[in-house]
């Protein structure tokens, strides 16, 4: 597996923190901090797909 550039944490009041990083092949991942060892991986084309979907308010319902 290629070396992971993890972002710096996104935090949310009260709750866990999540991190997002890529991979020199192309890969995409997040994990919640402290957890890197195990994280959601799929391609940076899904994952810029999922933060303009949760961006355009697809995912409000969760809140």
């Amino acid at each position: 597996m290629s070396e992971i550039t993890w972002e710096a944490p996104f935090c949310g009041e009260g709750n866990n923190c999540f991190r997002i990083g890529t991979d020199a092949s192309g890969n995409a991942y997040i994990a919640v901090a402290g957890h890197e060892d195990t994280p959601l991986t799929d391609t940076h084309d899904a994952l810029r797909a999922l933060i303009l979907e949760i961006k355009a308010g697809k995912a409000d319902h969760l809140l």
